[in-house]
């Protein structure tokens, strides 16, 4: 079979996958950008261009604001988090010689399930009249009665980033722990033999090995975060009085609840534009990194 021959039938195996992501993921996307400039309306069958009328009414609202800084909460937050126990448990579980593949295992139970029954679950683990945790405080007297986490504006945010951190932790896990795998171990021979601390060993030999797999890992996370809607919205519904509404949240409240499809439309317009911006900064940072490296 001739080179060009070949070329051609790999066209033709890869153009059905092509299509696919052509009808589910570019006709959304351009659809949503031309309806941000209508006066689009779920009720109404009739719209007109509009310019960038929804993007002045999206920007001025004070709820839009108030939701982007949700969203950096959440964000932040929840990515930090799962940072954090992912390379503490990597490395932890990295020195541990037997049955790590079973604790690996156990460690990717939460992504089995789906959305709506962990959402379930933990909103009954804290419901503050039969939920597990704020029972089992007001047996311990750690409480003088049952907290209600997911209604007190005092604990909702750091229950639900608690939640999340539990959900995502363990893809960072996984991936930094088989990172871990691929550093050599002479260079740590070495540095041991030259006196190296622990810290200077961590900072100088493992950083410079996994830093590639920890700054994809911290772009997808914070994409597939600050996204995220079901999660969320299940556990709390944006409530109470707005605290957990994120531009997710709020996307879908202006387009459904409101009805105002060219509004909704535009947030997410906005919310496309920021991630992708964040996005290219971040494939930015992780080429000067390789182009260190290299040299």
């Amino acid at each position: 079979m001739s080179t060009d021959l070949k070329d051609r039938s790999r066209i033709w195996f890869v153009l059905p996958a092509m299509l696919v992501v052509l009808a589910l993921l570019i006709y959304p996307v351009l659809s949503s950008i031309y309806f941000s400039f209508t006066s689009r309306h779920l009720l109404r069958a009739a719209y007109d261009l509009v310019g960038l009328r929804n993007f002045v009414f999206v920007l001025s609202s004070a709820d839009f604001w108030d939701a982007f800084a949700n969203s950096i909460k959440w964000t932040v937050g929840s990515v930090a988090g799962q940072l954090a126990v992912g390379l503490l448990a990597a490395l932890a579980l990295e020195k541990v010689p037997r049955f790590s593949g079973l604790y690996r295992i156990l460690l990717i139970i939460p992504w089995a399930f789906p959305a709506i029954v962990i959402a379930f679950a933990w909103r009954w683990i804290f419901n503050d009249v039969y939920g597990f945790l704020p029972n089992l405080l007001t047996a311990l007297g750690i409480s003088e009665g049952n907290i209600s986490f997911l209604a007190n504006p005092a604990f909702v945010f750091a229950t639900v980033v608690g939640i999340n951190i539990w959900f995502g932790a363990p893809l960072f896990i996984i991936n930094i722990l088989a990172a871990l795998k691929t550093v050599p171990r002479d260079q740590y021979e070495a540095a041991l033999i030259d006196g190296a601390s622990v810290g200077q060993r961590f900072r100088y030999i493992t950083v410079p090995h996994i830093k590639r797999v920890v700054g994809l890992l911290l772009i997808l996370r914070t994409i597939w975060v600050f996204n995220n809607f079901e999660l969320l919205f299940l556990i709390t519904g944006g409530g109470p009085a707005g605290l957990t509404t994120t531009l997710p949240i709020f996307a879908y409240r202006t387009g459904w609840g409101l009805r105002q499809l060219g509004a909704a439309s535009a947030i997410t317009v906005l919310l496309l534009a920021f991630l992708l911006a964040g996005a290219a900064l971040a494939f930015r940072m992780i080429n000067r990194w390789e182009r260190s490296v290299a040299r």
